[in-house]
Formats: C-alpha cells, structure tokens, sequence
C-alpha cells in the first residue's frame, strides 16, 4: 500500500463541516492524551483551537526538549540551476518566465560550497530547478561528489526520481531527500501545475516512499501554504508524515511550512495564513508527532523565527542565498526563487539561539 491509497480515503472528507463542528470539549480531550490520533490532530488544527494556544504551546515545548534537547540544526540551502520545463503559476524559476538561465559548472559549485562552508554551516540543501536535461543524472552525481568534500550532510530538493537514481545519488554522498507537495488537494494541483512532469500528482506524492526505499536517511516534506485551504493542507502533510513515520521507522521524517509569498510570474497566493494560525499548525504537528523534525526557512522574518524556537522548531536555514550563485558568483541578474526576510548571517543567527538558552548544532551526521 502507498499513501495515494491513504490520500484516495479523505477525497470526499468534509473538512469544513468537521471544522465546523468543533467544540471546546473536543479540543480540551484532544489536548489531554498523550497519544492523538487523527481527530485529535483536526480539532488542533480548528480554528477554534486558537484560544488554546498556550495551553498547545506548554505541551509542545515539554515534548520537543524530551526529543530534542535544546538543540537547533543549522543548514543552508545552494541553489545550482535554475533551469525548469515546468509551469506552476506560483513559482519564479517557471519556465514561462523571462530570466537569464544558469547552471553552475562543477569548479563554480566548489567557489560555492566554500563560501558556505567558510560561514560554518557543515548541512546543505542543494536544489535544481526541474529540467531533468539540463541537470542529468550524471552532473548531479558529480556536484555531489564535489560538495562532499564541505559538507558533513547534503540534502537534495530536485525533480522527483526513480528509487535507482536516489541510490546513486545516495551512493555518491548524498543523505537526505526534500520533495514538497506543494498542495495535496488534487483539483488545486491540477490547475497550478499546467505543464511539465510536475503535472504528474500521483508520481510526485510517491516519491518521498521512494527516496526512502532508496536509502536516504532523512526525508523532509511539506505544503506550499497559500495554494489549498490551510487547515485540511496542514491536515494532510502531517497524515503523509505519519505514514512516512511508521512505514520506514528507521527513516528521519521532517515537515516544513512554507507560506506563499508573490514571486516574479507567479500567482498571488489564494489563501493568507497569519502569524497565530503558523502557530497552531505547528504546535498541532508537534502534539501528533512528538519526533517529528520541524524546519523553519528564512522566509520568515528575524523575530518571528526568534520565538518559534521555544515551540517545537529543531532546524533552521542560515545565511541563505535563493539564487543561482549567489553565495561566492553573485550575478548582478540573477532572479530568486522567494525572497529571503531573515537576512542575517550564520554567526548572528548561532548567537540568537545561544541567547535563548539553546544550542546551535552546525554538525549532527557525518558521510562515511
């Protein structure tokens, strides 16, 4: 069985209607068991939920240091091509928008992964735009090659792939795989993914499983906040992590939250998630999955990020550049793939958590 057959099960699910019916004493029971299950986990995510939030808050926090210490893993992300022969209406590196296409050569990728490894970060997330020609299998297997020589961990957000070429890419050096849904409810995919093989639902919602199989160690997931209904889309990225969870328990599963932000060529995001609500759906992710890992990006803004720590959140992006080159080659015409809020540097952002009572973790696996 694979999750499509878990997903096909709340196609006719009214979640409004559940939302709906939500009372103070479902979500008071919810909050009381140690163990939620999905109901649980849908009266957290319920507005209603809100004026619990202290109470979610007291929960999560006890539950993140039993699991996690006071820890947070710093990682940054390395674009390397910005090519793509996709068109999602929400994306700036689409391929119907007019920009300077770059692919970096291999002795550019290595300029770059020692401009990011100088700044002390040891985990990198190394992603391509998805345009399987112009970044072939062959050249991802040599960036890797290249960026081992850095990096401690090296995560990889690509075009989706079969289990094969994971573990070549795994065997090469790579470790972790992150591959968002971007939307999970299937008529919204449809009509924001108009062409290229991201077109393919099914095909992308599976390829986490097959990264696993692959032999990744880690697996990061999530929705683009902002394209589906927030609540049922927060519903149904914690249900997949779970199914990721207890399938390969030997796997590390982490959400993010990404939230919607206006790119060049793209749509306005349909849906607006405010601060509390970002709040809420992650202490709900939290209460329903205590090891969970939670990533918090620099889309989010300095002091935003800064309180989140206390909440659950175990990784942060540090540093970040979201464009091609854009740590040592800094083109001048370079287009970004979201703007980045939190700006500061590695070093600043080490020293908030240290300020906070926590430890900033710039190494916690090692390529053998």
């Amino acid at each position: 069985m694979s999750f499509m057959n878990i997903i096909k099960r709340f196609e006719s699910f009214d979640f409004e209607e559940y939302f709906k019916s939500v009372t103070n004493s479902d979500i008071q029971k919810s909050l009381a068991r140690d163990h939620l299950d999905p109901y649980d986990l849908l009266n957290l995510l319920s507005g209603k939920a809100q004026k619990f939030l202290e109470q979610m808050a007291q929960k999560a926090q006890k539950i993140s240091l039993q699991y996690f210490g006071r820890t947070i893993v710093l990682y940054a992300p390395m674009y390397i091509s910005d090519y793509c022969t996709n068109y999602c209406t929400y994306c700036g590196f689409n391929s119907l928008t007019r920009f300077k296409r770059t692919k970096l050569s291999l002795e550019e990728i290595d300029r770059e992964a020692k401009a990011i490894h100088d700044m002390g970060i040891c985990h990198i997330l190394v992603l391509t735009g998805e345009a399987p020609a112009k970044t072939p299998l062959s050249y991802l297997e040599d960036a890797v090659g290249v960026l081992k020589k850095y990096f401690s961990s090296i995560a990889l957000e690509m075009f989706p792939m079969e289990e094969d070429e994971y573990r070549t890419l795994k065997n090469a050096g790579a470790d972790s795989l992150t591959v968002y849904q971007e939307v999970y409810d299937q008529k919204i995919y449809k009509d924001v993914h108009l062409a290229g093989r991201k077109k393919d639902y099914q095909y992308r919602l599976l390829t986490p499983e097959r990264g696993a199989k692959a032999g990744f160690r880690a697996v990061n997931i999530g929705t683009l906040f902002g394209l589906g209904e927030p609540r049922s889309e927060a519903f149904l990225t914690a249900i997949h992590a779970r199914y990721l969870e207890q399938k390969f328990p030997d796997v590390e599963v982490s959400l993010s939250l990404p939230r919607m932000t206006k790119a060049k060529g793209g749509i306005e995001p349909k849906h607006i998630i405010d601060d509390s609500s970002f709040v809420r759906f992650m202490l709900a992710w939290r209460l329903f999955m205590p090891r969970v890992g939670i990533n918090i990006s620099t889309r989010e803004s300095e002091n935003f990020r800064d309180k989140l720590i206390y909440l659950g959140a175990t990784k942060y992006s540090a540093g970040s550049k979201t464009d091609v080159g854009g740590y040592a080659l800094k083109a001048d015409d370079s287009t970004v793939q979201f703007e980045v809020t939190d700006q500061r540097s590695v070093e600043k952002i080490a020293r908030m958590i240290r300020q906070k009572g926590y430890q900033p973790v710039f190494k916690d696996w090692e390529i053998i």
